[in-house]
């Protein structure tokens, strides 16, 4: 059974048709919306600041969201897949989003819609990515603009796939 808990008197509030693993840990002040997946050893722990999650969002394996004490929550829109290890730490993450495997963003970064963080990049501390670009490397820089074949054979697969994958565990 998922580790779910209410800390400081924040209860997590998971919304419908979700899939949580059973060893993944929720707690605190984090709200979910519909169809989001919550995978194995995953970590959304809002026990500092607020954690924000909307429709149709995958935590994939082993990722961590958390956010800086009196400084920095998490929001994250609709349509995003956060790859396996990835670290999403007190930033904003905007609708049809890829972080990749692997990836940080870092305290007060905004991640604009339609965007693509490559694996292994790191974000750093208040970095503005702009709608529709791809960032890769140590650190992230822009390489490229995300093309409509990215934007539908990357953002949208994955994130399409990752409600098909969760739909074979709630059987």
């Amino acid at each position: 059974m998922a580790l779910i808990r209410a800390v400081r008197g924040f209860e997590p509030q998971i919304g419908e048709d979700c899939f949580i693993a059973e060893n993944c840990t929720i707690v605190g002040e984090v709200s979910m919306g519909s169809q989001c997946s919550i995978w194995f050893n995953a970590v959304v722990r809002g026990d500092v600041n607020f954690i924000k999650i909307g429709n149709k969002v995958n935590i994939q394996d082993n990722a961590v969201i958390h956010g800086t004490f009196e400084k920095s929550g998490t929001t994250i829109g609709n349509n995003v897949s956060i790859g396996h290890g990835a670290m999403v730490h007190g930033c904003t993450v905007h609708d049809n989003v890829l972080i990749g495997m692997g990836s940080i963003i870092m305290d007060n970064a905004v991640i604009h819609e339609n965007s693509l963080i490559a694996a292994g990049a790191v974000v750093l501390e208040g970095t503005i990515v702009e709608s529709g670009s791809l960032w890769a490397g140590v650190p992230a820089k822009k390489i490229k603009n995300v093309s409509k074949e990215q934007l539908e054979g990357q953002i949208n697969r994955i994130a399409n796939s990752y409600i098909k994958y969760s739909s074979w565990f709630k059987e």
